[in-house]
């Protein structure tokens, strides 16, 4: 299940993804945007720039902006910097596998092939959709389903 913590960091991104350049915009302009708590999404904004998909600046003209073009940056990208990877166990994951906690062999697993194509077909369509993407087709309708 998609987190607040991501629906919020996508609706942002895509708020940012919508404006000339990426940005920048103030704290303020996005959490209007993205309907969300402003320290909450402080808090976000702020390991999205630790991440590398933001940069800040301070001061008159600042505020936050995309470190990267739109549509080089992916849905799965936002998600995976603030979640993790996308797979529902380490041994689905391609990049963090591990075996399960409970798991007695990850060879024999049956489990594993399911829980591999079903983060697959997350991945293809997280990574498929551009934050360009979402901003062109954006609409008073939250473009991630809330």
């Amino acid at each position: 299940m998609l987190s607040n913590r991501s629906r919020y960091a996508l609706r942002a991104m895509i708020y940012l993804a919508g404006l000339p350049g990426g940005g920048p915009a103030t704290i303020g302009e996005i959490a209007e945007a993205a309907a969300a708590p402003r320290k909450f999404l402080e808090a976000i904004l702020l390991d999205l720039r630790r991440q590398g998909l933001l940069v800040s600046k301070r001061g008159r003209t600042g505020g936050y902006a995309l470190a990267a073009p739109a549509e080089a940056v992916s849905f799965a990208d936002v998600i995976r910097a603030l979640e993790g990877p996308l797979a529902l166990a380490p041994c689905a994951s391609r990049t963090a596998h591990g075996p399960c906690e409970t798991c007695p062999d990850v060879e024999t697993c049956p489990l594993q092939p399911v829980l591999q194509e079903g983060r697959d077909a997350v991945a293809a369509v997280f990574e498929a959709r551009s934050l360009l993407q979402a901003a062109s087709n954006s609409s008073p309708i939250d473009p991630i389903g809330k």
